[in-house]
């Protein structure tokens, strides 16, 4: 038997022996499995030299998906399945080709790679693992149909992508996914680049309750938030939730995200704790336009806007500090007395015998080469994701096939080309038998907030930013 075959089998095997044991729960209804999606009417993408594009449409986990591939002339047989960021919340199924210096870094290194669009939009990690995994075993079939094309079943994959397109890499080698997945995928390797994960629906949702409790709205039901938050993006005014905690521009009426009080700057120390700690660059990022991003996303109902049937956001254990003592200060105390608490809705996203869980959960319990990277003052999907995942990776014994690196920029997923092409290089040599590469300390808090921390992998250094002196 065909080795890779084998392989498929024993991780088919698996699934239905886990699927068979115990009461796996797929009750509920979600608004999202109301929602329709259609394939954009133009897919054609243009080739990078010596190499085929090839696109088209399937028929993914909730209905039509469109497909992306390129194979360069060279190709070695390895597939790396890329995995897109948020599309937000429209109809239309957009191709979703790779950026050009990952596209030309895999091409060059002989391997084609393949993305889907997902037969869903908004944060539908389920349909980006599952419609991913079902393209990489069916390529050869649909560029056979579409296109009157043969290729060999690819010998390698491998799965990388950004953002959104990072909580799906990451779990797709999460075990429990390749085990209850609908399309096992013997995946070699991962590169979830700059990932969120199921925590990031805590921390927006800590955010926000901070904001409203510090500008003295927390007696207030939380889905008042939208009313007190006002608007952000420069057609109107901010609310008072920004205006009592923000400086505002008097020319142009809009905040300058400088905090204007004490509440402010306690606002601004406990996010800086809830996104990873003291770090250089945090103070970029806590005053960049990803401030509006997380602000305005307050007051939902947990559900991730129709993804889950109820709530997931819990903070009825979480303490908050704006302090660095061994102990909270009594005002520290008193305020976490007063903030407002929710609980998650028991059972809110439970495994599932159909396929992956709604929301995919990422837990470091992987068993092949994992490299991440991720920026240090991305205030959107922050780099506490990174220290979670190490904490995961090293309760799940796996820890050594970890590497994590951080960059010295502001934004979500701001990557130059050059860190991009050297992490995808270093990553393809690690899961092809060469050596370990280099990375970073993410859990010593000490190593985390030296004025150099980054410096290691930042290539080029960021012009307006703190300089590294070493």
């Amino acid at each position: 038997m065909n080795p890779m075959h084998k392989t498929l089998l024993t991780i088919a095997a698996s699934a239905l022996l886990l699927s068979a044991c115990g009461s796996v729960s797929t009750t509920g209804v979600r608004e999202h499995d109301s929602r329709q999606f259609a394939p954009a009417a133009e897919l054609a993408f243009e080739a990078r030299p010596g190499a085929r594009a090839y696109y088209g449409t399937y028929d993914g986990v909730q209905g039509p998906a469109v497909y992306a591939a390129e194979i360069p002339d060279n190709w070695n047989g390895g597939l790396v399945m890329y995995t897109h960021g948020y599309r937000g919340t429209g109809s239309t199924l957009a191709p979703s080709p790779a950026p050009a210096a990952y596209r030309d870094t895999l091409l060059a290194a002989g391997y084609a790679w393949a993305a889907s669009s997902y037969s869903a939009n908004f944060y539908d990690v389920r349909a980006g693992v599952e419609d991913t995994n079902q393209l990489a075993l069916e390529l050869p079939v649909y560029l056979a149909r579409d296109w009157n094309v043969t290729i060999e079943q690819p010998t390698q994959y491998l799965i990388s992508g950004h953002s959104l397109g990072g909580h799906t890499a990451a779990a797709a080698v999460e075990r429990e996914n390749m085990q209850r997945t609908r399309y096992p995928v013997p995946y070699a390797g991962a590169a979830p680049l700059c990932q969120a994960e199921q925590n990031q629906f805590q921390w927006l949702g800590d955010y926000t309750r901070l904001a409203m409790t510090l500008a003295g709205f927390g007696y207030m039901p939380y889905e008042r938030y939208p009313d007190l938050i006002g608007v952000l993006d420069g057609s109107g005014e901010p609310g008072p939730i920004v205006t009592n905690l923000f400086k505002v521009n008097p020319e142009t009426g809009q905040s300058t995200w400088e905090p204007a009080n004490l509440n402010g700057e306690r606002l601004k120390a406990m996010a800086m704790q809830l996104t990873g700690g003291q770090r250089p660059i945090f103070d970029d990022g806590f005053g960049s336009r990803y401030q509006i991003t997380v602000l305005s996303g307050g007051g939902d109902d947990g559900s991730v806007r129709g993804i889950l049937s109820g709530n997931i956001y819990d903070n009825t254990g979480r303490e908050y500090r704006w302090t660095d003592g061994a102990e909270p200060s009594a005002e520290e105390q008193a305020f976490n007395a007063s903030i407002m608490r929710q609980s998650a809705d028991r059972g809110v996203n439970p495994p599932r015998n159909d396929g992956v869980r709604w929301l995919p959960e990422v837990h470091g319990d992987f068993d092949v080469p994992v490299l991440t990277m991720h920026t240090l003052g991305d205030f959107y999907v922050p780099f506490v994701h990174q220290q979670l995942y190490r904490q995961g990776a090293i309760r799940n014994g796996n820890d050594h096939l970890l590497v994590q690196r951080a960059i010295r920029a502001p934004g979500h997923c701001d990557f130059s080309a050059e860190e991009t092409q050297q992490a995808l290089t270093d990553w393809l040599n690690w899961v092809n038998g060469g050596d370990k590469p280099a990375g970073d300390v993410v859990l010593d808090p000490v190593v985390v907030a030296d004025d150099n921390y980054g410096c290691t992998f930042t290539t080029p250094q960021r012009d307006g930013l703190p300089a590294c002196s070493r």
